[in-house]
């Protein structure tokens, strides 16, 4: 690819002249699989399977065994070592995610979200890839465009789609204030800025388009690329957002040292783009034709102003229909309460959302007995109230997953951080892949990481190196035999053959300890230790589910179906359970609170019957 200095040496026609993957004809169907690239794969691994599936001898990384468990923090020196590599650039690469696309289609998710892989600032850590320098450039330690190109078409050869994280909201750190890193502050006054950072970081270029006769150094490594961001029109230079940040400083502030770039202003009906946005529209129009990607995931849609998403949102399908890329996805995290964020989505021409009113949190701590089941399960009901016929709206409309590291939030905590929280795993992943929604694996997950502490502990690489899980070094995850990961591949496969586990109605189901009185699960002690279950409904099909917030005893109950689909003494089957022996077991419906039939579900698992 050529290294573009401005946006117009790009040739659209000669990079559209050809055909392209086509989209998903539904994303409801689709599971997606959240990696950061610097934490995935270096490609060095040793004795993992191939993208055909055979054993891999070569490479210098051993696979981990549970004896190497806190093999980085014997001592207090190593401890520290290795958290502070944790805070760095660990080596992930294209190359390396490229050799682990077998790993991820045995594993059944079918969409890879990938972090953002554009040029970072020069010598910053910023490895989750949001510090961009060069929005025409690939990040050289992630490797080169070609190897990102390899990325999607070798996706798209194991029927993968790909998702790519974009930054809309700010650069680098590729200035610097006369007085340092400022605070916010409102009015049209500009802090005042010493020059932007040359190769080495320091503020020796111009605050201004930069004439690379006078100064050369500023390529490739200086300033801000390509030179259509140049103007100091492009960035707000209203200092960072303070910890009580108004709508208006969220928009306008830096993210720490972050640039903000002024995209516009006016209402979302009357939005004026400033030139910066349709220099950002250029930019990502260009990404998804030169590497035939399938989506976009955009920064945080709160950081951003309404009329902003709207009109990138606008251009970004426009083009996307003109190359055959009809269902070409935009997602994007958004705060609030459900009913604002689905009014949001709809205004701003996005087409799903993930941490939605707290969602991942509500999952998680119904799971561990800590909430009324309902405190999930309402999030996917009363679709009238945000003016839709049927609550089946939201099942490509909610990106739902948990442990994830970009949402909102301080605390950082794994689902299996928690003692004994990995035997309730895999009713997390049930609950998860069977309710509404697009699920998102969380790298790692497979694995049972158990990172907890600030943002970068929950970033440990899977493939090992300086910053491995479980307090580890030079030892790889990528374990296809782990039980967890086997698990997670059977109940990822049951969704994909069973349409109404994807896009059935959604029933939280009333149980019974006595088959007499019924009513909806409810937390009465804390935490709840219960059978939660729930129904899926699809053209005259029922498909129930269950898990059980008690993680050190089985639980049974008596568990209300549809009376007018199940004949009274007719059979539903066990097609999973937590407990091998279960599966293909059956359940007899009975003449009690309509229809039910009797439930036992392993400690802290998670069961299917249809």
């Amino acid at each position: 690819m050529p290294q573009y200095r401005q946006i117009n040496e790009i040739n659209f026609e000669a990079l559209t002249n050809r055909t392209f993957h086509p989209s998903p004809g539904a994303w409801e169907d689709q599971v997606l699989y959240f990696l950061l690239l610097d934490r995935f794969s270096d490609g060095h691994e040793q004795g993992f399977l191939s993208n055909a599936g055979e054993i891999v001898h070569s490479g210098t990384t051993p696979v981990f065994t549970p004896s190497d468990a806190e093999n980085a923090v014997q001592t207090a020196s190593e401890a520290a070592k290795w958290r502070a590599a944790g805070r760095r650039f660990a080596g992930g690469t294209l190359k390396g995610l490229q050799s682990k696309m077998g790993y991820l289609k045995r594993l059944g998710v079918t969409v890879v979200r990938i972090s953002p892989v554009l040029k970072q600032a020069h010598a910053q850590e910023t490895y989750t890839g949001d510090g961009i320098q060069n929005f025409l450039a690939v990040e050289p330690r992630f490797g080169t465009p070609e190897a990102l190109r390899e990325v999607v078409a070798t996706a798209h050869t194991y029927g993968l789609y790909v998702i790519l994280d974009i930054i809309l909201n700010h650069t680098g750190d590729v200035f610097v204030y006369q007085s340092g890193q400022p605070n916010y502050h409102q009015g049209d006054m500009p802090h005042p800025v010493m020059g932007y950072r040359d190769q080495y970081g320091n503020p020796s270029l111009p605050f201004k388009p930069i004439d690379l006769t006078k100064r050369p150094d500023a390529w490739p490594d200086g300033a801000v690329w390509p030179a259509d961001f140049q103007e100091p029109s492009t960035f707000s230079q209203k200092g960072a957002i303070r910890e009580s940040a108004t709508a208006s400083e969220c928009i306008e502030g830096d993210v720490a040292s972050l640039k903000n770039i002024h995209h516009g202003h006016g209402s979302v009906a009357d939005y004026h783009p400033a030139p910066a946005l349709k220099a950002l529209c250029e930019v990502y129009k260009f990404w998804m034709a030169y590497a035939d990607l399938d989506g976009y995931r955009i920064d945080p849609a709160y950081l951003l102003a309404p009329g902003a998403i709207r009109y990138f949102t606008g251009v970004l399908k426009e083009f996307a229909a003109g190359i055959g890329k009809e269902n070409f996805y935009l997602i994007s995290e958004l705060t609030g309460e459900r009913q604002q964020v689905c009014a949001t989505l709809e205004q701003i021409g996005l087409d799903a959302a993930s941490g939605i009113d707290h969602l991942p949190e509500k999952l998680t701590s119904v799971v561990k007995g800590y909430r009324n089941p309902t405190d999930y399960f309402n999030l996917f009901r009363h679709s009238e109230a945000i003016g839709k016929g049927s609550h089946t709206w939201f099942r490509n409309r909610f990106v739902t997953g948990f442990d994830d590291s970009n949402s909102i939030g301080n605390n950082k905590t794994r689902f299996c951080a928690d003692p004994g929280a990995s035997r309730q795993l895999l009713a997390a992943v049930g609950i998860l892949a069977t309710t509404l929604g697009i699920p998102c694996l969380y790298y790692g997950t497979e694995q049972g990481f158990d990172g907890q502490g600030d943002v970068h502990s929950i970033r440990e690489a899977l493939f090992g190196g300086n910053f491995g899980a479980f307090r580890s070094r030079q030892r790889h995850f990528f374990r296809e035999d782990q039980p967890t990961f086997q698990a997670i591949a059977r109940i990822l496969a049951l969704r994909k053959q069973y349409l109404a586990l994807r896009r059935g109605r959604q029933y939280l189901r009333p149980i019974s300890g006595d088959g007499i009185h019924f009513g909806l699960p409810t937390l009465l002690g804390d935490p709840m230790r219960s059978v939660v279950p729930w129904s899926r409904l699809f053209n005259r099909q029922e498909i129930v589910c269950a898990i059980n917030t008690d993680p050190d005893n089985e639980q049974t109950a008596w568990v209300t179906i549809d009376h007018e689909l199940h004949r009274p003494g007719t059979l539903l089957t066990c097609l999973y359970s937590t407990l091998p022996a279960q599966i293909q077991s059956t359940t007899r419906v009975e003449v009690r609170n309509g229809r039910a039939i009797r439930l036992t579900v392993p400690a802290g698992g998670f069961v299917i019957y249809a």
